[in-house]
């Protein structure tokens, strides 16, 4: 399995515990090492990569909203 490949199956199996109430970090790491048989070291930087994509993603909902900006009016209107 190539590593790109590697990294979306475990963010797949990350994210699928985390929609099942699984909150413990640590029972998260051993149950995808448990299904998918990766080194434990490897679904830890997954998971850091995906915590970064997901705190980018936040950054962008939780920034103030830019105003437009308004076209001018024409002359002689």
């Amino acid at each position: 399995m190539n590593r790109v490949n590697q990294s979306s199956v475990i963010k797949e199996a990350i994210n699928s515990y985390l929609e099942k109430g699984v909150e413990d970090k640590q029972d998260i790491y051993t149950k995808v090492v448990d299904d998918l048989g990766v080194p434990r070291p490897t679904v830890r930087r997954v998971a850091r990569d995906l915590q970064t994509e997901l705190m980018a993603k936040i950054r962008i909902l939780q920034a103030p909203s830019q105003p437009k900006p308004r076209p001018e009016p024409a002359q002689g209107e």
